[in-house]
Order: structure tokens, then sequence, then C-alpha cells
């Protein structure tokens, strides 16, 4: 019997922005598939609700893959039905599945099971930040949470400017919304005047802000980030 589908669905990033999100093909597989292995119950049920979903809810088969529960998941459990020849969608909390992502370790499940996977197009506040900034899109590296330790983080910082002067290449990095108003003082302090620093904010909601600029610009400037979601790019040149 041939294995089902593991389709890898990217949810909206910001409330209100499902036409900048969906793709056709999203809107055919919600209405097709039945279960789904989820980062987040309650977003996934919205998604599928604002995407179009024609099935009572009550009819899907949905596994929490929380991180309240992730040591304890069960793949055999996870991948019954896909092993029997049903399709299944993987949806992340927002953005893409896999990516700065914990559904990365149910995808390595499915390959090690022989299982299809198929990326759906969708939005990334990585790539989307990227894009973005104006800085190089042929060579970057995204670094994830930067260390909470002042000296420790001072010292990365210093690190990932001096590595994107050597090699040409774009640092990108995020931080726990209230403290990016925290980061970004650091940065301002310990980043040279030319270096380029972009902060991506709410990307893709209808306050989306999107500043680039140098590190000396960057002083003159007003900004509040509490609790907004960002990213962080910097690039020395």
């Amino acid at each position: 019997m041939a294995k089902g589908i593991l389709y890898l669905l990217p949810v909206p990033l910001a409330e209100q922005a499902e036409r900048k999100s969906y793709s056709l093909l999203h809107y055919e597989l919600i209405n097709t598939i039945k279960e789904y292995i989820v980062e987040n119950e309650k977003t996934a049920r919205r998604f599928l609700k604002e995407a179009g979903l024609k099935t009572p809810q009550s009819e899907l088969i949905i596994h929490d893959y929380g991180k309240h529960i992730r040591d304890k998941v069960d793949y055999s459990i996870l991948f019954k039905n896909l092993e029997a020849g049903k399709d299944v969608g993987l949806m992340s909390e927002a953005g893409c599945p896999g990516i700065a992502d914990p559904g990365a370790d149910v995808v390595a499940e499915a390959h090690r099971r022989g299982i299809k996977v198929v990326p759906l197009v969708g939005p990334s506040s990585i790539l989307l930040s990227l894009m973005a900034s104006g800085f190089n899109g042929q060579n970057f590296s995204f670094k994830g949470y930067l260390p909470i330790d002042k000296s420790a983080r001072n010292k990365a910082i210093k690190d990932l400017e001096g590595q994107s002067l050597r090699e040409k290449c774009t640092q990108i990095f995020i931080e726990t919304p209230f403290r990016n108003n925290q980061l970004l003082a650091e940065l301002l302090k310990t980043c040279k005047p030319n270096t380029r620093l972009c902060v991506a904010c709410n990307i893709t909601a209808a306050d989306e802000q999107i500043i680039s600029t140098t590190i000396s610009k960057w002083k003159g400037l007003t900004y509040d980030f509490h609790k907004k979601p960002c990213i962080f790019l910097i690039y020395a040149s």
C-alpha cells in the first residue's frame, strides 16, 4: 500500500493577513486533508477556518506537538494514518513548518519512514525580512536567539559583525518580544557606525514596520518594538 503525503502548510504571521499568506493549493488541501500535526491547536483551527475550511472541525484529527508534550510524542500514533496511505498536514504556530520551528523533527521522522514530504509556498518572517533589508541575499545565516547574559550577548554581536564583514554575510537573529528594545540598544552600543541594521517588525500585519539603515542613523531614530514580533539583521561592509 502506498503511504500518504506529509504536507507542510505555512500559517499567516499576523492577524488579517490571510490574502498575503494563502495559495490556491492551500484551499484545495485543507478541504481534502482530515488530519493535522500542529504546534498550537487553537492557532491551527483558526487558520483552517479563515482559509476556507468546509469540513466540520469536529471531524478533524489534530495531534498536538506543542512544547509541553513534545518530549512525550509517540511517533507511531502521529504516523499511523500516513503509513496507511492517508495525507496529513503539518502546521507551525506561525510561518513555515520546520523553519526555526520544532516541526523539523516531524519532517525528519517522515523521511526516516519513507514518507513523501511536500512543502507549500507561504510566509517566512526570516526570508521576508531578508528580502526587505537590502542586505546580501546570496550569503546569509540565521542564528536564532542570542545569549541572554549581557557579556555573552555583547561577544556574540561582535562575533556576528566580524563574520559579516569577513564573509559578506547577512546575519539574522531574533529575540523574545519583551526584550526587543534591550537588544536593539545593545546593537546600537556595540556595532560599528557603518554597519547596517534592519529591524522587520510585525511582518505582513497592517502595522508592519521595516527599517533598514546604518547604526549611526539608527541612533537618531525614535522606535518602540516592545512586545512586537521582530526579526533583526546586520550587515557589515
